[in-house]
């Protein structure tokens, strides 16, 4: 694909977010379905509230950071359809940010340009952020902070892992891979890691030779080098970041704050129909309290999957965040298609390292995926629109959504060729060492 660069794909993908947005003011004035996102409406009316010197959570639902609210009050100043542009641009970041974290690792330009094509051509992402949802800002700090660490910058790191955790608590998930990397093996504070290059010869036997490198042998290597320099740096920046905007905004709107932008994400339970497996169970047993123990039993499957698959790709650090969010995704009390957007945007930093055939494999794993997602809504409309009681028939939709996700995240994993990050570095001579003859 010669004729088409990165400047004529961002400037065909801003012209295409230009007109939705027109379009999605056009279709809120004149049909009984909105295109702006019902999310959109709320940010609007906290910033608002911001605006005027209140707290944004006396808009109920409001379950954000004021970060959110604060980016938006131009909305109430501007135009209502500032934060729609903000997140769109955000949305064309994430694909410049691909881009080059993609170079980075020398992948040839026309893999780059697929890989973006993924993301900027996607209709969820493209529609996400014209709609009004910020996700598209969160996508864009995590992808940041994994360039930050490639170019060696771990105080920009640290400083941004702790804001977009603050911003989105999801990617606290995170946390344990990157301090799996930032071992003496692969990581200096002093000096700029080396990057572990694409090469069209990466084969099967390349992969099971670098899978060693994982595995227990990164648990043995945290349990007796835990407390190095660059992981306590990192920690206490990362840590200072989210406690220093987490106790402003406590002292500025109290235990308010704290439930609705923190708490409430980690015992939330919702009795709406959604994709997920428990939402059924939620709603028989929705009229008796929940203890903590109850809210919080259901972590524990999301938890077991995540050691699991962080001790296995720790070092493939872009593979493991994609592979972590999709299981985080499929186990989650509460899934919402604006979800996806958190794989999404990692999807195409693995891509140059897959084996799968788009004809065959590709193909299926994108019908499997969908046809799930379709059945499911089937179901939901008759639930939502027709008043149904469907109930058992949209459960068990959300079982095959399941069964879906972990087949096609199986299938990636097992066509993925394993490439670590970063390259081992040599070992560290002291100062006072001398060289015997």
């Amino acid at each position: 694909m010669p004729s088409i660069n990165l400047r004529s794909l961002l400037l065909f993908s801003a012209i295409l977010r230009l007109l939705l947005i027109l379009y999605g003011e056009w279709q809120d004035t004149h049909m009984e379905v909105r295109y702006t996102d019902v999310d959109y409406l709320v940010f609007s009316d906290a910033a608002s509230l911001m605006a005027s010197g209140k707290s944004p959570y006396k808009r109920t639902t409001y379950r954000y950071s004021p970060l959110i609210a604060f980016l938006l009050i131009p909305n109430s100043m501007i135009h209502r359809s500032w934060g729609k542009f903000l997140f769109s641009a955000s949305d064309l970041l994430v694909g410049l940010f691909i881009h080059n974290i993609l170079m980075l690792r020398k992948v040839p330009e026309n893999l780059c340009t697929y890989s973006v094509m993924v993301w900027l051509f996607n209709p969820f992402t493209f529609t996400i952020g014209t709609r009004g949802n910020c996700e598209p800002i969160v996508c864009a700090m995590v992808l940041w902070i994994i360039m930050c660490l490639m170019n060696g910058s771990l105080l920009q790191a640290a400083f941004w892992y702790g804001l977009v955790v603050h911003l989105r608590i999801y990617p606290i998930i995170y946390a344990l891979p990157i301090i799996l990397v930032l071992d003496p093996f692969h990581f200096r504070s002093h000096k700029k890691p080396a990057l572990t290059e694409w090469s069209s010869s990466n084969g099967r036997s390349a992969q099971i030779l670098s899978s060693k490198n994982t595995g227990a042998y990164n648990l043995w290597v945290v349990l007796t080098s835990m407390f190095t320099k660059e992981r306590l740096m990192f920690g206490l920046i990362s840590g200072a970041v989210f406690f220093i905007c987490t106790g402003i905004f406590f002292y500025l709107y109290g235990w308010e704050f704290l439930h609705e932008a923190l708490l409430y994400h980690l015992t939330r339970t919702d009795p709406r129909h959604n994709f997920s497996i428990y939402f059924y169970h939620i709603y028989l047993h929705y009229e008796h309290e929940f203890s903590v123990v109850e809210k919080l039993i259901s972590f524990l499957p999301q938890f077991i999957v995540q050691l699991a698959l962080v001790f296995r790709f720790a070092q493939d650090l872009p593979f493991c965040f994609f592979v972590q969010t999709v299981a985080f995704v499929a186990f989650n009390k509460v899934i919402t298609a604006q979800y996806f957007v958190w794989f999404f945007c990692l999807l195409p930093l693995i891509l140059p390292w897959s084996n799968m055939k788009l004809k065959w494999e590709g193909l299926s794993s994108i019908f499997i995926w969908m046809g799930a997602q379709i059945h499911w809504l089937m179901w939901g409309y008759l639930l939502e629109f027709k008043g149904k009681n469907v109930f058992l028939q949209l459960w068990t939709a959300s079982l095959i959504f399941l069964a879906a996700n972990t087949f096609v995240l199986i299938k990636i994993i097992l066509r993925h060729r394993f490439s670590p990050l970063f390259k081992q570095l040599g070992p560290e001579i002291s100062k006072g060492t001398t060289k015997h003859e």
